[in-house]
């Protein structure tokens, strides 16, 4: 007989869940269309034929899987342990920046001011490069600050709230008043990391012109492998007993707490986690993107990340993947059609979810089969 706990999720869950086959199945031909076909044909097909894949297209393609990356690090935080993060963008950009200071001192001469020092330190009159610079000429050494610069931040922050027993509405004002405070910080020039322009005009990568479609194209793939990785990792993750404890902490903590269990710990292990998922795909983001700067740390932008979250499905994973897909594929295109409306289409979009399909696009077979079931007379789901 099943535990209180698995009873609530159960409950809870029941038209959220993805029958076991259909998302194998799913995760399957995603990853078939993900890491051969699009990659085919870019290479393969003619420039003028309608099956060919642009340059500009894989590039786009490997942006949204970094922000798919980045939903299934605020599911796991959000949907399976209850913690409503809307400081996750921090986390991205913190990876993106330990890598970017790496590709900027890559391109050592070949900058505006023909200078070994970035150009906006030429601009800003330093006379050398500052000391903590220095390691990140190494690219082991950008790679390993990619998850111990953000998975440092959020043990002591997780740590220290955690402790306190900061949780529900409290720590998400906690994790929005972090972002904005580094948001703030990071667009002071003088912090050395290039203020509001950011790191940028990034040529080479491990010795490969970042300009090549062929070092974009590994770029991608490798998005779509971490992406696929991260998915599988998390899934086994929540299914063990730790995952069900996750989900005991988030349907009722004090029960979890009364049963012996040390709450914090559990929590503090997540937030570390989600943390460092997030900045893996920021370190991906950067390179293909070109570009990082402060702004990608901005509340809105976690905010947007939860949107992708509910959009898609809380608590399934594969849903955070549709809803960051899909809403930015959206966001791309009606930026171009209507850019003055997308706000609120955005805030519209959200609204329907909320009211009409709490459970996200992932719900949808589950309530079609249970519309279905009723229009029959047979018992609903």
């Amino acid at each position: 007989m099943p535990n209180t706990s698995d009873t609530i999720v159960i409950r809870r869950g029941l038209l959220s869940r993805i029958p076991a086959n259909l998302e194998l199945g799913g995760v399957i031909m995603a990853a078939l269309v993900l890491v051969v076909v699009i990659p085919v044909l870019n290479v393969l097909a003619p420039a003028g034929s309608a099956l060919h894949i642009s340059d500009f297209s894989i590039n786009l393609y490997g942006k949204y899987l970094c922000y798919a990356i980045l939903a299934i690090s605020v599911d796991l935080l959000w949907g399976y342990t209850g913690l409503l993060s809307l400081g996750q963008c921090m986390f991205f950009t913190l990876g993106g920046y330990a890598l970017g200071m790496y590709l900027m001192l890559m391109i050592g001469k070949l900058g505006q001011y023909h200078s070994d020092l970035p150009d906006f330190m030429v601009f800003l009159g330093y006379p050398r490069l500052p000391s903590h610079w220095v390691p990140f000429r190494h690219f082991w050494f950008a790679a390993a600050a990619v998850v111990w610069v953000p998975g440092l931040v959020a043990m002591v922050f997780g740590y220290l709230a955690f402790r306190s027993r900061i949780r529900g509405v409290y720590f998400s004002i906690l994790t929005q008043a972090l972002t904005y405070a580094s948001c703030l910080m990071f667009f002071r020039n003088d912090f050395t990391f290039g203020g509001n322009n950011g790191l940028t005009d990034f040529k080479f990568i491990v010795g490969y012109d970042l300009r090549s479609p062929a070092t974009q194209r590994v770029l991608y793939l490798c998005t779509c492998l971490l992406l696929f990785a991260t998915y599988g990792a998390c899934k086994w993750l929540t299914r063990t007993k730790f995952g069900k404890v996750q989900r005991a902490v988030r349907d009722s903590e004090n029960r979890v707490l009364f049963s012996g269990y040390a709450t914090a710990n559990f929590k503090l292990f997540v937030f570390v986690l989600a943390a460092v998922i997030a900045s893996v795909a920021g370190a991906l983001y950067v390179p293909q993107v070109g570009i990082i700067n402060p702004s990608e740390m901005a509340a809105d932008k976690s905010l947007e990340a939860v949107v992708w979250v509910a959009v898609g499905g809380r608590g399934t994973l594969i849903g955070p993947v549709i809803g960051a897909i899909g809403v930015n594929a959206l966001k791309s295109w009606a930026t171009r059609a209507y850019p003055d409306l997308w706000l609120l289409i955005l805030g519209s979009l959200f609204i329907f979810i909320v009211l009409f399909l709490p459970g996200g696009i992932v719900s949808l077979p589950a309530r079609i089969a249970s519309w279905r079931r009723a229009r029959k007379g047979g018992p609903s789901a």
